[in-house]
């Protein structure tokens, strides 16, 4: 959460004339309910069987960038099918910088804690080993720009 999925996403989308698709702005758009609203009637993981259908779906389409929620790599089958239909890139930086990213967002239901850094800590360590198993590349957001970290991406995706 905050290492830029959506922000470099919609900019890497724009880039290689592809649709851009976001699981969780889908989901709500699907359900017409906020994703702190699903965590609270159905728990986490009602939510995550809701992100595993959309995230099996949305997978097929052809040639879109598509930006998961971080903790979709938790599920095994989210992390197959990810790694099998198309280019994976994990975005990562450090945990200072991602608490100073998300500092000003209350629609992250994980992240809704007195100690964001240690939250954030904690789902970092849950979930770094998964990324690196899926990730095709890896790509540390803190020290390159916007345009920096698009253009990477562009090169390995033509």
């Amino acid at each position: 959460m905050g290492a830029g999925k959506t922000t470099v996403g919609k900019r890497l989308a724009r880039a290689l004339r592809r649709p851009f698709l976001d699981c969780d702005v889908e989901l709500v758009r699907r359900t017409g309910a906020s994703i702190p609203l699903i965590f609270e009637l159905e728990s986490e993981s009602g939510f995550r069987a809701r992100e595993k259908r959309l995230i099996e779906e949305l997978t097929l389409e052809p040639a879109i960038v598509l930006a998961t929620g971080g903790g979709a790599v938790i599920d095994a089958d989210n992390r197959r099918v990810l790694s099998e239909r198309g280019l994976v890139v994990y975005l990562h930086a450090p945990i200072p910088l991602l608490v100073a990213r998300t500092r000003h967002d209350h629609n992250r239901p994980l992240l809704q804690t007195e100690d964001r850094a240690a939250r954030l800590s904690e789902l970092m360590a849950q979930r770094v080993d998964f990324y690196r198993e899926i990730a095709h590349v890896n790509i540390d957001t803190s020290s390159k720009t916007l345009a920096d970290v698009v253009q990477t991406i562009r090169r390995l995706a033509t």
